[in-house]
Order: C-alpha cells, then structure tokens, then sequence
C-alpha cells in the first residue's frame, strides 16, 4: 500500500553524482563532488504542509504570487484575500512576518521572482511559539540556501511574454553566491525584476435586471524591483552568531484610461517603495544537542509612497507612508525525561510597531503598537501517540491618532492555547486533531487612511484606523498518508473579522474600505490523493511491486476541497475549489506538468459572491535537466484559454465588479549551477536566519 501512496514520496532520499578529472598524472586525482538533496514535491507534517519550489519549474517560472496561486487549496485575490483551506494567511519571510499585506502585499509578491525561492511552508496550527497575532494560518516563504565548503554560484532568469492585446514582457535576473571557511560562512542573493502588465476593471450598478456603468479602467502596469539578501555566519565552539541583511526596492508605474458616465481621463501613478530588514541571531548550544537556548533582535523598516494625477482634471494624490518595526526575543528549549522524545519550550517576545502616514506632507495617521509576550509549550510522546499542550500570554498596548481625532485604544491581556494530539498507525500514516486561539491585529495597510492604489470621480479606496483585532477560534481534524494523500476538515471561527467592503455613498460613489464583521465561521472539508498511471496500464499488484523514482513516474494528483462562509444574518452559500496536477515523463526525460484550478460560481466569499467560475486556468510546462543536472531549462504556458477573471456581486448593494488580469503568459526560465571542484566539498547548515529548529517543527518568530 505504501507504493500505491506515491511509491515512497517525491524525490526521497539522496543522490549522489561524482565526476573527476585529471590533473596531474603523477599527482592525486582532484575530484569534482557534487551533492544534491533531493526535496519531495509536497511534505505533509502535522502542523504544516511544504510545497518544494526550487525544483518545480511549474511553480517557479514567474513571480511569487504566480507562483502561490498555483498551490491546491491557496485561493489569492484582491476579494477574498489570501486564504489556505479556508484560514487567512499570515505571511512571513524566512521565518519572520513581513507585515504587510492587501495590495501591498499583492505588489511585494509580483516583484519577486519565483525562482528565489526555495520552498513555500503553510504552517495550519501555528503552535505557541509562533506570535498569537498568526490568526488561522501562517504562509512562510523561505529564500535560504545551503551553503558548502567552497565558493559556488548559481545563476537564474526567466523571460515571459504576455499576449492579451499586445505584447508585454516579464524579466528576471537573479544570482546566488556562498562560501564557507573555517573563520565565518558568508552567503549573497541578488537580482531584478522587470514586470509589464494589464488589467481591466469595470464596476456597474445593476438594478431591475439593468445596468448602469460606474466605471471602467484600463491599466498598464510597468514594476521595476530589486533585492538583496546577505547573511554572515560565525562559529565559536558550539555557538553560533548569524547577521542577515535584506533590502528590496520597487519603483512601479501605471497609465490607466478611465471612463466615467459623461467623461473619460487618462491618469497616471506611481509608487516607490523601500523595505530594509536587519538580524541578528546568538545560538548557545549545549554538550546536550537537544537543549537549545537562542537570542534575536529584529529592525524593520518600510518606506513607501504614492503619487498619482489625472491628466484631464486637477485632481491628484500624494501619499507616503514610514513603518518601523524591532523587536527582542528568546527561546529556550530542553527534553524532559519521563516521556518518550518529550520536550519543553518557553521563550519571551518584547515588540514596538510605530506606523506614519502622510497626506501631501499632513500626518494624517500615527500609530503605535507595543507587545509583550511569552509562552511554553510541552510535546511528550507515549508509544504511538503524541500530545503537544501550549499557551501564549500577550500584552497589547495599540494607540494613535488622525489628524482630527485620536484612535480607539486598545490595551488588554490575552491568554491563548493551543493543543493537539496526534496517533501514529505506521511512519507515514498518522491521525491528529488541533485546537488554537489566535489573534489578527489590523494591518497598517488596512489602517492606511490614505488610498494607495486608484480612484476617480466615482469610486475612491481608504483606510479604517479604526478597525480592531480579531479574535479566532481553530479546529482541525487531519488523517495524513505518504505525504500526499489526505482527508480533513477544519472551522475556523472568527470574531470582529476584518472584511472588505463596497458601499455607495450619498452621491451615488463607490467607496471600497475594510470594517469588522461581528462573527465569521469558515468551514472547510478538503482532499488530497495521488494516483500513479500505471495502476490503469499494469494494474494494483504490479504497481506494488515496482521500485520507481518518483521523479521519473507519471501521475495525478487529485485536491478538491469544499468551503462555506458563514455570515450573521445572511443566508450563505459553499463552493469548491479544484486543483489536478499531472506529470508525465516524456522520451529524452522531459518532464510535462499541467495544473488546472477551478473555483466554483454563486458562493459566498464573506460579503462578495461570485458570479462566474474564479481561478478558472490550465498552466502548462515542459522542463528538463543538462550538464550533469547543472543546468535545468524549461517553458511555462500559463493560462492556456484565457479564462482566468473574476467577477463578483457586492452583498446588500447593487454593485457589480469585473476584473480581468492578462494572466495568459509564456516564456521559459533557466537555472545553471556554475561548476566547482574541491575533494572536500559538502552542504553546511543553511545560512540565512537559520536557529537550528526547523526539523522540529518551529521557525523563528
């Protein structure tokens, strides 16, 4: 049964490959070592599920965001936000929350390209450890890499064309450079982003089966990003010092044609954007490898600003914003002895979050939030079954003020727990059950009262600095097998939900913000399995008795998951969500991946319903490996039919939006690993922010 179940997992285990050359006929050969991890494709764990990036060319050809849509049972859209199996994500970069998020977030996930990426976590029970302010989920991209014990650099680019009504182009270029000696280990990933892109928006009033345009737009879209991410490493004894630096800038434009009923501008925008995110990491290990003791202090900032105006009226905007960020942590963890690979956590979190806003040089929103937290966490094990039980206690301190009037302050003590249970049939079956109480606070880009993205003379987008935490309830319920097959079900209840909203005002405009909604149950049924093709061509007993490389195999893999929103007061419907994915290994090994999405019409997503099939694509890619495997080339077909746009109904109000993106694109990626040669070559811990505790489960917070 275990081969039926995906034959032993996606690229399990280790190879190997050696070459050598000679140098000197009367000296010792110099060999050329090379060690590649192989990674499964998707690994499910109890607490999180790991989605392999770096080599799934069909998930890293394009950006990030691109590349997340793809992922089965991820749903990301301006409406519903970013939501995994029915949980809001929190999203954090190699272990740490970007706090950011909507469009913003949107923005920051375009400009990076997909290919710097080395895997994707979605942590679904978020244990104690983790900040309480991880609400349902959290999405935790993770851009590190091994470094060896020698100089290697891998090069990567990927150049995309998108067709809609005329040409426009996506390039990126990135390079990755490590070392390692025995004084410090030293680690660089740099590179750009060009991005040219459409969408067209219409909004319309439809009342007794007629309707009236509000607006309609055109945009093209030109962003500009570049990144870099620096660590250093330094060894004393046992201990470890880790210093990371990251830095991206984005510099975007657009040129929108707009028509109103009785007047058509063209209007132009752009933003700029800084963020800058500063380590630094102590590791006191012990003579006992399991008890670990970590220290870290954090600084972020994140500077961004929006100017737009309107070429046919005197209308304009010019908005900026200034977010900083630091915080100091500890973490400290040991066995325990009466339980059988038992352990104890508990750690301490003392954050301040300082957020400015400006409006044509007027501060016209200044928060501050400060947070002071700690926890503990027990896992014991007893045979086949494991209990893990943890709280967090959180003190939040939020104040601020407009330039009229002061925010509704919030100053209160929380205690959150968690626990789960988990019984294992075998190695790669196990049950488990999870229960946690979370909290979102509003993002500073929810609070923003300023709009940072369009707006004309009939619809405008602001902030609400009054929006206040949500308080989640989390219940799962999970039977996992080899990874990729699985059942569950999950509810998360909210209170004071942040949701957006489309109202009219007065004077018959549109105005698009966020406000809390007093209760929010999200209940989510999903499945996963995997089916080799070669159970319909040699059937079940010869399937099992084939040894096969799951990397060489042809397969299926079926998701479908099943969501229901429900609202006070509101009779709500469900929809589903598809997602198949097949490989096929062609003549010559040519790998062949098509992924199909497909989100069902007439549900509820909270106060939108959707009138027309969403996250309707066929992706397509062809990919395959030379030189040894050093260097990995493939074609990407996105959105083969066009069919990807969306369209929803605004709950309560006669409004009507379309939105259509030019998401059908093609183009092809590169990835060559420039060769080396040291006899003592091999793979040393993983530089960037790494505390040594992500094999158990935990990732820095």
């Amino acid at each position: 049964m275990k081969k039926i179940y995906f034959l032993q997992a996606f690229l399990l285990g280790t190879i190997i490959s050696i070459s050598a050359q000679e140098t000197n006929k009367k000296a010792e050969e110099l060999k050329e070592v090379t060690i590649v991890k192989s990674k499964k494709a998707i690994e499910q764990k109890a607490d999180r599920t790991i989605f392999d990036f770096a080599n799934q060319p069909s998930l890293n050809s394009g950006s990030v965001l691109e590349g997340l849509k793809k992922l089965p049972g991820l749903i990301s859209s301006d409406i519903a936000g970013m939501m995994y199996q029915g949980k809001q994500l929190d999203v954090f970069m190699d272990g740490r929350p970007l706090n950011i998020s909507s469009n913003e977030l949107n923005g920051f996930l375009e400009g990076m390209p997909a290919n710097a990426i080395e895997k994707i976590e979605i942590i679904t029970q978020p244990g104690a450890e983790f900040p309480a302010t991880s609400g349902g989920a959290i999405l935790n991209i993770i851009t590190n890499r091994n470094a060896k014990n020698f100089l290697s650099a891998t090069y990567t680019n990927s150049i995309n064309v998108t067709n809609y009504d005329h040409l426009r182009w996506r390039v990126n270029n990135s390079v990755l450079l490590n070392a390692k000696n025995k004084y410090f280990g030293w680690q660089l990933n740099m590179g750009q982003n060009y991005r040219e892109s459409a969408v067209w928006a219409t909004l319309f009033k439809e009342e007794n089966g007629a309707q009236t345009l509000i607006t309609s737009t055109a945009t093209d879209r030109t962003g500009r990003s570049n990144f870099l991410k620096s660590a250093l490493t330094f060894d004393y004894k046992n201990d470890r010092l880790l210093l990371n630096y990251d830095l991206n800038h984005s510099n975007n434009g657009n040129a929108t044609l707009t028509n109103v009923p009785g007047f058509s501008s063209q209007d132009q925008s752009d933003s700029k954007g800084w963020r800058q995110d500063a380590v630094a990491t102590y590791q006191k290990r012990f003579t006992d490898k399991t008890k670990k003791l970590d220290f870290r202090f954090n600084f972020n900032r994140n500077l961004n600003s929006f100017i737009f105006n309107s070429t046919n009226s005197n209308f304009g905007l010019e908005n900026s914003s200034d977010q900083k960020l630091s915080n100091l942590k500890f973490d400290y963890s040991q066995p325990i002895a009466f339980s059988e690979e038992g352990k104890l956590s508990f750690g301490s979190l003392y954050e301040v979050l300082s957020f400015q806003t400006q409006n044509r040089n007027v501060i016209n929103l200044d928060y501050e939030r400060k947070t002071t937290a700690g926890y503990f966490e027990l896992q014991t094990k007893f045979n086949n079954l494991s209990f893990i039980l943890g709280g967090r206690a959180e003190d939040y301190n939020i104040t601020g003020k407009t330039d009229t009037n002061a925010l509704t302050s919030f100053k209160q003590f929380r205690f959150f727990p968690n626990a789960s249970a988990q019984y294992n049939f075998n190695k790669s079956i196990f049950f488990n059950l999870n229960y946690n109480k979370k909290i979102t606070l509003p993002s500073t880009s929810a609070l923003n009262p300023n709009n940072t993205t369009y707006q004309n003379q009939n619809v405008t987008t602001i902030g609400n600095p009054n929006l206040q935490p949500t308080i989640y309830d989390n219940y799962e319920v999970k039977l996992s097998a080899y990874d990729y097959a699985f059942i569950g079900y999950s509810l998360s209840s909210a209170k004071n939900q942040v949701i957006q909203r489309l109202s009219l005002n007065s004077n018959g405009g549109v105005v698009n913000t966020n406000e809390n909604a007093p209760e929010v149950k999200v209940h989510n049924f999903n499945i996963g399995l995997p089916i080799p093709y070669m159970l319909f061509t040699k059937g079940l007993a010869e399937t099992m008795k084939m040894n096969v490389n799951p990397d060489e195999m042809n397969f299926l893999f079926v998701y479908a998951g099943y969501q229901l929103h429900q609202l006070p007061a509101i009779e709500t419907k469900g929809f589903w969500v598809y997602n198949l994915m097949s490989q096929l290994v062609l003549p010559s090994k040519i790998k062949f991946v098509a992924n199909f999405s497909y989100i069902t019409a007439k549900g509820n997503y909270y106060y939108f319903i959707a009138n027309k099939p969403f996250n309707n694509t066929l992706d397509l890619s062809f990919s395959k490996k030379f030189l040894n495997d050093q260097l990995s080339v493939s074609i990407n077909l996105d959105d083969v039919f066009n069919t990807n746009q969306s369209e929803f109904m605004a709950f309560n109000t006669p409004l009507l939006s379309n939105n259509k993106l030019d998401t059908r694109r093609f183009g092809f990626s590169v990835n060559y690993k420039i060769p080396t040669k040291n006899k003592l070559a091999k793979e040393t811990p993983i530089l960037l922010n790494n505390d040594k505790k992500e094999e158990t489960g935990i990732i820095g917070n």
